[in-house]
């Protein structure tokens, strides 16, 4: 072979490999924009069409109907218990939902298998029989004494009951994955159990809790079985769900597309927030 054929051979190498990449690569993204298609028509059949419904029937009568619907004394009294109530149950979820996550991983003690499974319950509980449990403990003939029926502190209950899990959830195969490595280092060199978990653990697991929180903050703000019985229907305890729900008896469903609107803006914002944060705090490490 001259040196000539010798040059031509080693040029059309590469060029078949690169005709056998690029191949791949086609055969590759032809699977990929076929499942791309379909999750996104199968997205916008059972969320994106729905909402855009919801949302442009909020408007039938126009802005003025809207802002009439959203912000008469009613619908803002339900609108803002609903959001502060949620808000509440998100933080003490946040915090409880992290160390039951942390009791479960970390420790070891008789009946922990129950305790997980347990934390699931709420998840594959109808909510209508939740707020049927919730009462026969904490209503009228409270078996321990303790009748909450009718109050706002009863509708909290029922939010933390139901959102609990998502933040569990969330954090537990976090500390499960989680190396300890750098927790038995800091003990070595002297830093407290507190210390290491502020300063080690916890940015750790702020994404976690973050993502649970969001999902829970959400949960809440929908939430209507739970609520339906223990809140007792009374103006001071309507939620908004329970609110556009008396809205659709009324055959008033402008004004419940009104404030479902509302909450479908206040949590995608909230979720959306928290999405930012997690990709920021994943950007620095």
């Amino acid at each position: 072979m001259t040196l000539v054929d010798t040059a031509v051979a080693a040029d059309a190498a590469p060029a078949r490999v690169d005709d056998g990449a690029e191949r791949n690569v086609a055969r590759l993204r032809l699977p990929s924009g076929l499942g791309l298609g379909v999750s996104v028509l199968w997205l916008s059949l059972l969320i994106l069409i729905p909402l855009a419904a919801v949302v442009s029937k909020s408007f039938a009568g126009g802005w003025s109907g809207f802002w009439d619907a959203v912000t008469n004394a009613q619908a803002l009294a339900t609108l803002r218990l609903t959001v502060v109530i949620s808000l509440i149950v998100t933080v003490i979820n946040a915090v409880m939902g992290t160390v039951v996550a942390w009791v479960l991983v970390r420790d070891d003690f008789p009946g922990q298998r129950a305790v997980d499974t347990i934390i699931d319950i709420p998840f594959a509980l109808p909510t209508i029989v939740a707020g049927l449990v919730l009462i026969s403990v904490y209503g009228p003939d409270s078996p321990i004494h303790a009748n909450i029926y009718a109050t706002r502190l009863a509708v909290a209950l029922a939010l933390l009951f139901v959102t609990l899990p998502f933040v569990a959830r969330s954090v537990q195969p976090v500390l499960v994955e989680l190396d300890t490595d750098a927790e038995q280092a800091a003990a070595c060199l002297g830093a407290g159990g507190f210390t290491t978990f502020r300063r080690i653990v916890l940015p750790q697991l702020l994404p976690a809790i973050a993502s649970g929180a969001g999902l829970g903050f959400a949960r809440a703000m929908g939430e209507y079985g739970s609520v339906l019985l223990i809140s007792g229907g009374l103006a001071h305890t309507q939620v908004t769900s329970l609110y556009a729900y008396g809205r659709i008896q009324n055959y008033d469903y402008v004004g419940a597309s009104a404030v479902s609107t509302v909450l479908l803006a206040v949590s995608f914002v909230v979720l959306l927030g928290l999405d930012i944060l997690q990709r920021r705090a994943r950007r620095r490490g």
